[in-house]
């Protein structure tokens, strides 16, 4: 409410083509909100940036908003507002989302997790499971229509070897339950038989690459094998998703093999416009502004010498059919960072050939690396990738050490609970409060902290208000409220450390409509952990239990709108709010 009006101030002291200049609003120390707009205006209206700022307050209407308005120092202008106009919006606050809500709302097509059948999920895909979740679950509270993309790895000559050793070793066999339980040492075994019979015109190697022609060729045994495959990796998935808490189904899957039939045509269309030409025996398309070390044009391969297609193929199709067939006017690859050139490549490709036109926005969101304590990428001490379901399982068992120890009075069913909440919570918090294209060390100790900027921190304020509000008698009456105090409550707000709550609580619509503009997660992860941190100052100041009848109604109804914002950002992070810690 405050920036539409500092631009109309500006726009009217300067001219209608100022108008959408950013007012560079900041917090301050001297006031509620700084405005530093004429900084940045000073040099552009020929003012100094103290006359520039006079000029912007002159124009100034906030009556009613601001009790103080004063222009300090080189130009800056200190808002002070109302206690009373916070205090009316503070008990007006839209449902969880709502006021974040704008137009325009886009059709979102969102690809992330994307894991390979046959092989185990490890901690490399947390990141884009955990980011990409948490992008659509804003994305869908901000009104936006969100399709989920599970862009998994389900074709391809490794399969060959894959059905190869199925066929092999039989359905019901141990190997074959390994698909569920230990994917990679299927995969593995796969491979060593592979590599061993190299030779052996007759032995396995050979097998498994006529499985591969028979498996493009549609032949029915080998589909059928390739099905089972598929399924079996997709109970492993969803065990992994349940874990997490993702929001990822069987109907979000669009693997590779969705446009296996599509590819060749593909390539004669790319071929027949002059996109792409064949280079060294490759199909391939040379997208302006790419090149190698060698300042010569990168090339995308589209087909490879041998006639089969790639990443790159699949990927330029899968682009299209989420354009013409989804109809996304916004398209987000939530994938790791070394893809970014291999991804812009793809983009622009698909621009040259109108399949990604102008009107629709295509982002590739980079997800960093996870790091060890030795800062090099997280592995096992074998020197293996990091199983995702193990590391879970890690967390899970430390939360229920330090509960265990801390709440015996619980039942074992609660305590089993809040340790998967705080555990997977501790994980998932910790990687969403780190920028998501920066790399962070992966350190169990200080996710699972009380204190910082963790998931158990946000977590323990949640359930310390469901504690306070227990107490009362009246948690249902504030959980159930859609919006502002409880219904015939008013929250007011007289104290520092209420003002400075309820302030914060302002931010909460603003905060989510970042996150989704600029897709960073991190962002909600901090507000949440400065509104436990304001929350907590405040019931050190301010009694509510103990305080006198309409005193003590005002901060119950306080500590009901704090806790739904702490568990439905939280739950926008895809993560729990536990009743008891």
């Amino acid at each position: 409410m405050v920036v539409p009006r500092v631009q109309a101030a500006i726009a009217h002291a300067f001219g209608d083509e100022f108008r959408d200049t950013d007012p560079v609003i900041r917090p301050s120390q001297f006031a509620d909100i700084q405005v530093n707009a004429a900084m940045a205006l000073a040099r552009n209206v020929g003012l100094p940036p103290r006359d520039a700022a006079a000029r912007i307050v002159e124009a100034l209407d906030l009556d009613g908003i601001c009790s103080l308005v004063e222009v300090s120092g080189p130009g800056f202008i200190n808002l002070t507002l109302d206690g009373s106009w916070i205090q009316e919006l503070v008990n007006a606050a839209e449902p969880v989302g709502d006021g974040a809500r704008q137009a325009p709302l886009h059709r979102v097509v969102v690809d992330y997790s994307s894991p390979n059948v046959a092989k185990e999920m490890h901690v490399g895909h947390l990141r884009t499971t955990v980011v990409g979740d948490s992008i659509v679950r804003v994305l869908e509270a901000l009104g936006h229509t969100v399709i989920r993309q599970n862009h998994i790895g389900d074709w391809g000559t490794p399969f060959g070897m894959l059905i190869e050793h199925w066929l092999e070793v039989g359905e019901d066999s141990p190997d074959a339950a390994l698909l569920v339980d230990d994917p990679s040492a299927f995969y593995q075994t796969a491979r060593a038989k592979f590599d061993a019979s190299a030779a052996d015109p007759a032995g396995f190697a050979t097998r498994a690459r006529l499985r591969v022609v028979a498996l493009q060729a549609g032949d029915p045994e080998t589909f059928a094998v390739w099905q089972r495959l598929v399924a079996q990796s997709k109970r492993y998935f969803n065990a992994i998703y349940t874990m997490l808490g993702i929001s990822l189904t069987d109907d979000h899957i669009a693997g590779e093999s969705s446009y296996d039939a599509h590819l060749a045509q593909l390539c004669q269309e790319l071929q027949e416009r002059g996109i792409a030409r064949i280079s060294e025996g490759a199909l391939c398309t040379f997208p302006a502004g790419f090149s190698g070390r060698d300042g010569e044009p990168l090339p995308l391969i589209i087909r490879k010498s041998d006639g089969g297609y790639g990443y790159g193929t699949t990927d330029l199709a899968t682009i299209r059919h989420r354009v013409r067939e989804l109809e996304a006017d916004r398209v987000l690859y939530v994938v790791g960072a070394p893809q970014n050139v291999h991804l812009r490549m793809v983009m622009a490709t698909a621009r040259d050939a109108g399949w990604l036109p102008d009107t629709v926005e295509a982002t590739h969101v980079q997800i960093g690396n996870v790091l060890g304590e030795d800062g090099k990428i997280l592995k096992s001490r074998a020197g293996n990738p990091v199983k995702l379901m193990a590391l879970l399982e890690e967390a899970v068992d430390r939360a229920r050490t330090v509960i265990d120890a801390s709440r015996p009075e619980l039942s074992d069913a609660e305590r089993a609970v809040t340790a998967r909440q705080v555990g997977i919570g501790a994980v998932k918090y910790a990687d969403l409060s780190t920028g998501h294209d920066t790399e962070y060390v992966f350190d169990f100790d200080r996710m699972l902290a009380l204190t910082g900027n963790t998931g158990p921190y946000v977590q323990y304020a949640a359930a310390r208000i469901r504690s306070i509000l227990r107490k009362a008698g009246n948690l249902d009456r504030h959980l159930g409220a859609a919006a502002g105090a409880a219904p015939g409550t008013t929250i007011a707000v007289v104290e520092p450390a209420e003002r400075a709550l309820a302030l914060h609580l302002l931010e909460y619509n603003s905060t989510l409509q970042k996150v989704g503009e600029l897709l960073e997660p991190h962002r909600l992860c901090a507000y949440l952990f400065e509104l436990a941190q304001l929350f907590t100052a405040f019931y050190e100041q301010c009694p509510v239990l103990k305080a006198e009848d309409t005193v003590r109604e005002s901060r119950l109804a306080l500590c009901g709108l704090v806790l739904r914002r702490l568990s439905g950002g939280l739950d926008l992070l895809g993560i729990e709010t536990p009743e008891n810690m």
